[in-house]
């Protein structure tokens, strides 16, 4: 506080004083920022380590079936300056999407905790059926009928990270006969991580092939489907009650529930934009068509493949508090504007003298607020923590306004401007798409409040200092 002997400043410097002290409080405040920044990623590392070895975001694709087949390729070459034309026969693979395809999953969510963090980990167990059909115009691909290798089929099945793999052995059976499973061979999407079976698809040639399977897996935070199938059905449930639903494709019914959720979804091949036939190359196979005068080469597209699509169910919680602190924090130019203000308003108007050092002291609370919250949140959650936190800093600043503006009353003004600014502050959060609008109104009100109340002021004017 200044003396009363000392020289008055003027109400237009009082002002650029508080503007300046509030300038200088960025840099405290960007500070708050960055070490929310720096505890979320702690966060995000520890969900990491937390899950490490349970397995992570899984995606699952298949099953298909591969069959080897031979086919006749002629090259070109240039010996001693000829053009010398070879021909020989290379394998390769048909890999055969199915007809349809039912899966089901069940996912049983689990919250996982280390010290102060957590993280959502998930048992699914996944079971379906799959009809394969042998094409009748398979010539039509450029694939020779003939030259299918059907005894040395492969049934493949695709999981992005197979450390998720638990428990019993996953179970498959081909026309109701239990094959025995080995490790690799995924299709692309996956990485060739997942496993498969040999067998032999001879029977093909007569009747549709029928694949049955169930697995259990395990994953973290997500679980896609990869849909391959001419017409895929995927059922996922879980008692899960915040999914959020991802990808290419939605589900085409749904329900959430405090209690769960359940999901149905039904893609088409036509959907995926591909046909059931592959060659094995990476593309997925064109029929070849005598009106075409160009044709693509065997095992090639003729347009470019369209990028995998999939179905994507998350498992979120429903609110991150870094992400809410984080937003906060954004709020802090408004708390220290309003209650600079009501400073100088108190000193300007109402006689009160407010020296520099107690605008600095004032700011400083209202930034500790802030790592307050952070540190009480990620102990007790955010809604209890931003009630200890306002609660400690207005009745901190209230106490130091009844010094500094020499009233109770006008302390119990302070008091009522914090409280409001806080209960200000947690409806912004918590009505996110409103915030602007809120924000918006709340600085045009305060300027109108300022311009009216210093209306008849001279901001120019300096006041002789006392007499002793």
């Amino acid at each position: 506080m200044q003396s009363d002997t000392d020289p008055q400043r003027s109400p237009g410097l009082k002002m650029i004083l508080a503007i300046v002290v509030a300038a200088m409080l960025t840099v405290p405040l960007f500070a708050v920022y960055l070490l929310v920044y720096d505890r979320q990623h702690q966060s995000e590392t520890a969900r990491s380590s937390i899950a490490e070895g349970w397995g992570g975001a899984q995606t699952l694709i298949g099953p298909l079936l591969a069959i080897p087949y031979q086919t006749e390729t002629t090259t070109t070459e240039t010996v001693d300056g000829k053009q010398v034309t070879k021909t020989g026969v290379v394998t390769r693979e048909l890999v055969l999407s199915p007809e349809t395809a039912d899966i089901t999953t069940k996912v049983a969510p689990d919250v996982r905790k280390r010290s102060i963090y957590e993280a959502v980990v998930y048992g699914a167990h996944v079971a379906g059926r799959a009809r394969f059909v042998l094409p009748a115009d398979l010539q039509r691909y450029g694939v020779p009928a003939d030259k299918l290798q059907l005894d040395r089929a492969e049934l493949r099945f695709g999981v992005s990270d197979p450390r998720g793999l638990y428990g019993a052995p996953p179970k498959v059976a081909v026309d109701g006969t239990d094959r025995a499973l080995q490790p690799g061979k995924g299709p692309g999407e996956t990485n060739g991580a997942g496993f498969y079976t040999w067998l032999d698809a001879s029977a093909l040639k007569t009747k549709p092939m029928i694949a049955d399977f169930a697995f259990d897996l395990r994953g973290n935070e997500s679980l896609a489907l990869v849909p391959r199938a001419g017409d895929t059905r995927w059922a996922i449930t879980s008692p899960w009650p915040n999914p959020s639903f991802q990808g290419g494709f939605l589900p085409t019914e749904r329900h959430v529930a405090a209690t769960g959720f359940t999901a149905a979804y039904r893609i088409g091949n036509l959907a995926l934009g591909r046909t059931l036939i592959d060659t094995g190359d990476g593309s997925t196979a064109t029929p070849i068509t005598t009106a075409s005068p160009d044709p693509a080469p065997v095992g090639r597209s003729a347009s470019n493949t369209p990028p995998a699509m999939i179905a994507q169910v998350d498992l979120v919680t429903p609110v991150d508090l870094y992400d809410q602190v984080n937003r906060s924090v954004k709020y802090g130019f408004l708390f220290i504007g309003f209650t600079f203000m009501a400073f100088l308003m108190f000193d300007v108007v109402g006689g009160v003298r407010v020296a520099t050092v107690e605008y600095l002291l004032v700011g400083v609370g209202l930034i500790l607020f802030f790592v307050m919250l952070l540190a009480f949140a990620e102990v007790v959650g955010f809604t209890l923590a931003y009630l200890v936190a306002a609660g400690a800093i207005v009745g901190l600043l209230t106490a130091y306004s009844a010094a500094v503006l020499k009233s109770r009353r006008r302390a119990g003004f302070i008091l009522g401007l914090l409280a409001a600014l806080y209960a200000v502050l947690y409806i912004l959060l918590s009505l996110e798409a409103y915030s602007l609008l809120i924000g918006s109104l709340l600085l045009f009100a305060a300027l109108a409040a300022v311009m009216f109340l210093t209306r008849n002021i001279d901001w120019g004017r300096i006041t002789p200092p006392v007499p002793a």
